[in-house]
């Protein structure tokens, strides 16, 4: 294993995000291209974006790479120039966040994986690079008008809780590997319709889009970019926004605001609510909706007896995950993948 890795404790990370004295850009940006040794490029990509100061999270695999960062703005035509010599990514376009304050992520970790997109599939005839159509925002807009047109959320359930397009199929999936058949299931027997889908900045509907046409549906589009594009280009165009609500991302922020369009409810008190929190007890961080009032009172942790956790100290709690499964059955993390869709019912009965 590469030894090229960030060792400082997270909390001081943190602490010195907040002290810096000049501006960082968010952006992300992905490309399916194939890598002969990810393992030498990402070596390659640490040293260099450690020199510029650079932040995030990326994957990299034999498929291409999948990047969210977060760049210092005095470091930006360097580490697009750089990024830009590099032949596997010349021209990959940028995706800028909604949200500019660039206070996305704390450390750079560059990973190499099987796959940029776990997506369960291991058919060698399927071929990613066949996609659908790419739609600007205005074609989306357009296209999605149409009712007879179906329009797919390639998202995860927590994603488009809080946010999504009218009209929109989303699967009650925790990642996109179930999405994919859950889809094609629902979509059966309409191989024939316009389909359009989104996601949020267009790498899951890329390789979606070529899915389902290997799956044999015949007019596929996907929304260029994703949710983030969609969002620039309504305010640049002065469009219609179609999309309602945040823009789940998975950074610090958990959500860039599109819309004033609440759609969610707390899952502690029911009251209309769009922010997701992690649980604050460490053995735990199940996410969960909390509105300011429970996060109060709850002291943002999802049960009593996280709440519990969290009061100790330190090393208490360290004595407590000490020689035993991590997410213990007194904390409801262990059984997430078994609680939804009930979640916000299940946190409501906890604090009876």
């Amino acid at each position: 294993m590469s030894q090229l890795v960030n060792r400082i404790d997270k909390n001081i990370l943190k602490q010195m995000l907040k002290e810096e004295a000049f501006q960082r850009k968010t952006i992300s940006f992905y490309r399916y291209v194939n890598i002969s040794k990810p393992d030498t490029l990402r070596d390659e990509l640490f040293k260099t974006w450690t020199e510029l100061n650079c932040f995030g999270r990326i994957y990299i695999a034999h498929e291409g790479i999948n990047a969210q960062m977060s760049v210092p703005e005095n470091n930006w035509d360097e580490f697009a120039e750089k990024l830009d010599h590099i032949g596997y990514f010349k021209d990959v376009p940028f995706k800028h966040a909604v949200d500019g304050n660039g206070k996305s992520f704390y450390k750079l970790v560059v990973k190499v994986r099987e796959k940029i997109v776990a997506d369960g599939i291991h058919d060698k005839n399927f071929d990613a690079s066949n996609t659908g159509r790419y739609l600007s925002a205005q074609e989306f807009n357009t296209a999605i008008e149409d009712p007879n047109t179906i329009v797919i959320d390639m998202r995860n359930h927590y994603e488009s809780e809080v946010g999504r397009f009218d009209r929109a199929f989303c699967p009650d999936a925790d990642t996109f590997r179930e999405e994919l058949p859950l889809v094609i299931d629902h979509l059966k027997g309409q191989e024939n319709k316009k389909v359009v889908m989104y996601c949020t900045g267009g790498i899951r509907c890329e390789k979606a889009s070529a899915y389902f046409k290997y799956k044999g549906f015949k007019d596929v589009h996907h929304l260029h970019g994703g949710i983030i594009q969609y969002a620039k280009e309504v305010k640049e165009l002065k469009l219609e926004s179609k999309f309602r609500g945040i823009n789940f991302v998975f950074d610090e922020r958990i959500g860039e605001r599109i819309t004033e369009d609440v759609l969610s409810n707390c899952h502690q008190c029911g009251k209309p609510c769009d922010v997701h929190v992690n649980c604050k007890n460490d053995d735990c961080h199940l996410l969960f909706i909390q509105c300011q009032e429970c996060a109060r009172k709850m002291d943002g942790c999802c049960t009593p007896s996280c709440q519990d956790v969290f009061h100790l100290p330190l090393e208490e709690q360290r004595k407590l995950r000490k020689g035993r499964i991590k997410n213990g059955p007194e904390c409801l993390a262990v059984y997430k993948s078994r609680l939804r869709p009930n979640l916000a019912e299940i946190l409501k009965n906890e604090l009876k």
